[in-house]
């Protein structure tokens, strides 16, 4: 029998035969996450309830030698939960329980498989809610939302999750449950929950995540402006900005993602719009009021031919409908797409959106723009149609030269989506060998064996203690320094 065979019988044994999956047929509903362009059939699935099964499960891989994947609800656009083909795929969607809420502290405890959405729902009756807000939030869970760092259309104000993240339990990559960090909002000593956050599960994984409640705002306006051009748009979103106004919200999408959103859920935008911009501001009455008329007045300035404020709560939901649905609503225009996700200073929107576009004209394909205007994260999706000779690879190549640009202008190759298989081989245009090397040898004090979420974030195999690099006279090896 292979190692997987043997550990396969022995998971069955020690959590049951309905935590493991090992149907070929079964295997393939987890062979990829929301990045469908990568697809592996993993070699087992494990299902765990709680902590204790999922450190076992850990603890069973190790001592079997076979890597491990943490998946949650498979949302992910990184490839970050791409499965390993020899290896377990432990999914925590199970472990879905909201252990605790607790607003005097202005905390909630939630185990990774909870949805995003449901810590809002909980904290409401209670007078709060979770701030992270990702486009997925009604489906992605808490767990990949701390792997990935998720942000949301409301990072602008509120930031991204490990902003609102406080303490974890954690499964080591040797199979050990500790505590990171707590309820306080800070602890004594290295900020290693600050680390696991964003760490893609290479430092293991959440078994139960402490997040802080943000309280209910008093006011909350939603402004919805049309412009004739995306350059009218960002140059708004920039003056907003400069004049001190900073919104809960600054998103953007230009004719062609208005184009997939109408088809998909008729959130009836502005007619011939180039480009609109939804402008979200919270936080006491008096003051949302006063820099609601400054917002209206600079977007009036700016360009706008149409502007629309939501009268109520129903509205408001319908002018995020179009704007949540985005990635999805592509769907409706092109066969196939890759969402590509990184980050420009805010004011050099119009010449990237530009240059985009010559990108795309040149390689005859098309590109949807849809990002948090007010920071700087783009979303361009990249539109083609794999039945088409060639299109997927020149598709590849404007995804490639989006993120190149992204570089270019003193930005990022991710804002919110993590690195995972997708970007892995960007990651030397952003990073220097050293910078990479440094990346590792922490990676490598959690997770020594490397079985942890292999072949992710780094561009090629570094082994622990074999950093592939030349090392100087009496310089210590990785080897040597732990």
């Amino acid at each position: 029998m292979t190692a997987l065979a043997v550990l396969a019988a022995r998971l069955r044994a020690e959590l049951g035969a309905d935590r493991v999956v090992s149907d070929r047929q079964e295997l393939r509903t987890y062979e990829c996450d929301g990045l469908a362009h990568y697809q592996v059939i993993p070699g087992l699935v494990v299902l765990p309830r709680d902590a204790g099964e999922c450190a076992r499960t850990v603890r069973g891989c190790v001592a079997a030698g076979v890597p491990f994947v943490a998946r949650g609800s498979g949302t992910g656009l990184s490839g970050g939960a791409l499965p390993h083909a020899e290896g377990v795929l432990i999914v925590t969607s199970k472990m879905r329980a909201i252990v605790e809420v607790a607003p005097a502290d202005e905390r909630a405890v939630v185990e990774p498989g909870v949805i995003n959405l449901h810590v809002t729902r909980a904290a409401t009756p209670h007078g709060y809610y979770y701030a992270p807000d990702p486009s997925s939030q009604q489906i992605c869970s808490i767990g990949g939302n701390v792997a990935e760092n998720s942000g949301g259309a409301h990072c602008l104000k509120y930031g991204f999750t490990t902003h609102h993240v406080t303490g974890a339990q954690v499964v080591t990559p040797d199979g050990e449950l500790v505590e990171l960090g707590g309820r306080a909002p800070d602890t004594p000593g290295y900020d290693l929950l600050g680390a696991f956050v964003g760490s893609e599960g290479t430092l293991g994984i959440a078994t139960r995540v402490t997040v802080k409640l943000t309280r209910l705002p008093e006011s909350v306006r939603t402004l919805l402006a049309a412009f004739a051009t995306t350059d009218q748009a960002g140059a708004a979103t920039s003056a907003i900005i400069a004049a001190g106004v900073v919104p809960a919200a600054v998103e953007m999408m230009d004719a062609l993602a208005i184009e997939a959103a109408e088809a998909a859920v008729a959130c009836g935008y502005p007619a011939g719009a180039g480009a609109v911009l939804i402008v979200e501001l919270d936080g006491p009455a008096a003051e949302v009021e006063a820099q609601f008329d400054q917002v209206t007045a600079l977007c009036e300035a700016g360009g706008a031919f149409e502007l629309r404020i939501a009268a109520d709560a129903a509205e408001r939901a319908l002018f995020w409908k179009g704007r949540k649905s985005a990635f999805a609503a592509v769907g409706r225009i092109s066969p196939d797409y890759i969402v590509q996700d990184g980050v420009i200073p805010r004011t050099a929107l119009p010449e990237v959106l530009h240059r985009i576009g010559e990108v795309a004209r040149s390689h005859g394909v098309r590109v949807a723009n849809v990002f948090h205007a007010g920071d700087g994260n783009l979303h361009p999706l990249v539109l083609f149609d794999e039945g088409v000779p060639g299109q997927a690879e020149r598709a590849e190549e404007v995804s490639g030269a989006i993120i190149d640009l992204c570089i270019e202008y003193g930005g990022s190759i991710t804002g919110e989506h993590g690195v995972g298989m997708d970007k892995a081989k960007y990651m030397p245009r952003m990073f220097t060998d050293d910078d990479l090397d440094t990346m590792h040898l922490l990676r490598c004090a959690f997770d020594p064996a490397g079985l942890a979420n292999p072949g992710k974030i780094f561009p090629t195999p570094r082994l622990c203690g074999e950093v592939p690099r030349v090392h100087k006279a009496g310089e210590p090896a990785a080897a040597e320094l732990f």
